[in-house]
């Protein structure tokens, strides 16, 4: 099947019926992990808009993912003691770029200009969960389809790539971005 029509796809699954994508990841991560031995790490972004009227639109899950090549060669590069800041993978980012989400993926697309802001990095409902949750403040109107978890204020290293149902934003809305990444132990 095409890229473009696969992904035409999943974004009316994400938004005719949000939770089908979840399983359909769930499913797959358990396959793969007990057929295969594979432990994967895997991910999810979830959003909530605050328009500048006072009301929250909760987005709930916008997207489910792995991470990027990137974030693996730096994983790997820690594990040999060349790399070692974890802590600064907090950077959000997010931009209007619609090509689909690839683990080859360095950077976003269409970056907004905004400024990257800092996420209160967190454990999620278990151990094995990270998590970091942003508050992005718009100084424009803009249509968010991608988001990006990066360890720097500027560059840097990109985690993850998500891409999604555009959110609508006019000046001074916000969008609050909560990313986690699953480590599966095991196998």
């Amino acid at each position: 099947m095409n890229r473009k029509i696969m992904t035409a796809f999943v974004m009316w699954l994400r938004r005719k019926h949000p939770g089908t994508i979840i399983r359909m990841r769930d499913f797959m991560m358990y396959y793969i992990q007990h057929v295969f031995g594979i432990v994967p790490m895997s991910a999810s972004l979830s959003a909530r808009v605050f328009r500048k009227d006072g009301t929250v639109e909760d987005l709930g899950t916008i997207s489910t993912h792995a991470v990027t090549d990137a974030f693996v060669a730096y994983l790997t590069d820690s594990l040999q003691g060349t790399e070692a800041n974890w802590i600064n993978f907090k950077y959000h980012d997010s931009g209007t770029g619609t090509n689909v989400e690839a683990a080859a993926d360095t950077a976003l697309q269409t970056p907004c200009g905004e400024a990257r802001d800092i996420g209160t990095q967190i454990e999620g409902a278990t151990a094995n969960i990270y998590k970091s949750i942003a508050t992005n403040t718009y100084a424009g109107a803009f249509a968010i389809t991608e988001h990006g978890l990066f360890n720097a204020a500027a560059v840097g290293t990109l985690m993850d790539r998500s891409v999604f149902t555009a959110i609508t934003i006019e000046a001074d809305d916000k969008i609050e971005f909560t990313y986690q990444l699953t480590c599966t132990s095991g196998g």
